[in-house]
């Protein structure tokens, strides 16, 4: 048996962050009930068609585009080339300059006046909160990367090399409350 290196095989000691950037479950409600009450609507429309055909067939297509939305991973692995992975699109962390947290309210101003029409952005609206990458790529042409993440702190300390996260620090500042890193 040939074993091959592949850029999508990963262990689970060398990552050291990955989520998943899933739709939340209380935001398929909406979709799902359009997609009932359209199948209503066809199923009166057209007698002639077996009623169950419209929700065959709109139902399992609204869930597969929800999944498709919320398939896109966020990961950072270790090892000899660090690498930060979002989606396909991966970035090796010797070419990360600085790391900005972009909170709820920042994310308007990040996504609107200040976007960089060359930057590599990949938003999920219903994600609150972004990190911003800037680059030290001469070669690339994009400036930064912007993307949705739902642990920011974390990540940017990934990024920048930090050894502890930001939780991990501030549980070692106050005595009353040894242990708590453990939980992240």
């Amino acid at each position: 048996m040939r074993v091959t290196d592949s850029a999508h095989t990963r262990t689970k000691a060398d990552l050291r962050h990955a989520e998943r950037l899933t739709v939340p479950l209380w935001h398929w409600l909406l979709p799902l009930a359009g997609a009932v009450l359209l199948s209503a609507q066809i199923q009166f429309a057209y007698p002639a068609l077996p009623s169950w055909a419209p929700y065959a067939l709109l139902v399992p297509v609204t869930v597969a585009a929800i999944l498709a939305l919320g398939r896109v991973r966020v990961a950072v692995e270790g090892g000899d080339e660090p690498q930060l992975w979002v989606g396909e699109a991966h970035l090796p962390l010797r070419y990360v300059a600085a790391v900005d947290v972009v909170s709820n309210p920042g994310k308007r101003k990040a996504l609107g006046p200040e976007l960089d029409p060359a930057a590599f952005c990949v938003h999920k609206p219903w994600i609150r909160t972004m990190v911003r990458v800037h680059l030290d790529d001469p070669a690339d042409p994009a400036p930064y990367w912007l993307f949705s993440t739902r642990h920011p702190a974390k990540l940017a300390a990934l990024l920048t090399g930090d050894a502890a996260p930001r939780s991990a620090v501030d549980s070692e500042s106050s005595p009353e409350s040894p242990g708590t890193d453990a939980l992240n």
